[in-house]
This record gives structure tokens, sequence and C-alpha cells, in this order.
């Protein structure tokens, strides 16, 4: 029952809560409970960043009733993959991640190295790389109702010549996708406004509702 859940967003790197503001307002009409979560990714390392939110998921409860969901951008579900890994939530109901790096992103792989580029980055945008080592293949297939929406515009030329193949100006379309996850939709979207857009957001609410995508309109 919509008006017993509960649905955790989660922002990007270099963002705030408030670029999730229109997703959390749409969320709220439709019934949710949402809980717009703000963190200082640029500044603590996932770990820590894990705890945090592991002492705000504490506040909502496990009771059976009451299903919490989650709705991340970019790095926002890399934080989610680091969380649930140890940490399951026996009331988890359905994830709708957009525009996440889960196969890590070329950017990162250039990123390390470049030392002083990478010291301004902030402690997890290094660790964001395509290879094994990297954190995104550390953290394996997830097993948890998940449904990926990702964009295949780019408004950053460069950017998408360092990324092979269709990409969002950030993540590569096929290193949006992940081992488990339940549905898969490219919108023509941009990686930094994803979450923005209105049919993004329908996606975003049907997913949560039905556990999939309609893949018969294009958003």
């Amino acid at each position: 029952m919509v008006g017993k859940d509960t649905v955790v967003l989660l922002h990007g790197l270099s963002r705030t809560k408030h670029s999730m503001r229109r997703l959390e307002a749409a969320l709220s009409r439709r019934g949710y409970t949402v809980i717009n979560v703000g963190y200082r990714a640029g500044r603590r390392p996932i770990e820590n960043l894990s705890d945090d939110l592991g002492a705000r998921l504490a506040e909502i409860g496990e009771s059976p009733e009451r299903r919490v969901h989650f709705v991340t951008h970019s790095f926002g579900g890399i934080l989610l993959r680091y969380y649930l890994r140890d940490r399951p939530l026996p009331n988890l109901g359905r994830v709708v991640m957009l525009s996440p790096p889960n196969g890590g992103s070329e950017l990162a792989d250039l990123l390390r190295k470049l030392p002083l580029v990478r010291r301004a980055g902030g402690p997890n945008r290094p660790r964001l790389g395509t290879d094994p080592a990297g954190l995104p293949a550390r953290l394996g297939p997830v097993d948890f109702d998940l449904g990926v929406i990702t964009g295949d515009r780019s408004i950053n030329p460069l950017f998408s010549w360092l990324i092979p193949g269709p990409d969002d100006g950030f993540v590569a379309v096929e290193r949006a996708k992940v081992r488990g996850m339940t549905d898969f939709l490219v919108v023509p979207r941009t990686h930094t406004f994803i979450m923005n857009s209105r049919q993004v957001i329908e996606q975003t609410l049907k997913f949560l509702r039905d556990g999939s995508f309609d893949h018969s309109t294009h958003a």
C-alpha cells in the first residue's frame, strides 16, 4: 500500500538533495513518505557515507508493513549498493537507479592518472573506475528488485569522446547495467538532469508500483 511506504532519495556526486526536489514532490503527491537524504560525497568516503545512511534508515524502522523503496541518481546508486551489500533491509521494497555507474566510468579511469585532478575530485570519484579492482566491480550483482534508467544524450562532447559507445555525458549506457537488475530503460536525456524529466519521473513511479517500466513509449 503506497500510503504506508517510504521512498528514500539519494542524489549524485557534486550535487545536493535539492537536485531531487522534483522527484520528491511527485512521489509525495502519489502518497509516499519521502526522505530526501543529503550527504557530502565530495568530502566523506563511501564507508562513512554508508554509516550515515544507516543512521538515517534506523530512524525509519523495519516494520514489515512499511516497505522502504529507493530512488538514486549516479553515485547514489553505488552508495546504496555498498550499503546493502553488508546490511540488507528486511523491509526493502523496489529500487530505481538513474544514470548509475554500475560498471564504473571511463572518466574515473582518467582521473586516477591525473594526480592534481584526482585530489580535487574528492575521496570517491577516483574509486569509480571500470577495472576489476574498482569499487563498482567489487560490489557484485544485485539481489533486489532493481530498475535502471539511463540516458543516451550528452552535453559534454569531450567526455563523450572518451567514453565508448552511447553515453549520457558521464556514463556509458552499457556501464549503467548490473547483473541481477530487473528492468532497464534508455531515454534521450543527459546525466546531469535526467531526474528532472517528466517522463523519467513517470517511469520511476511505474516501477515502484508495478516492478517494471513501460517500454511501449519512448521516454
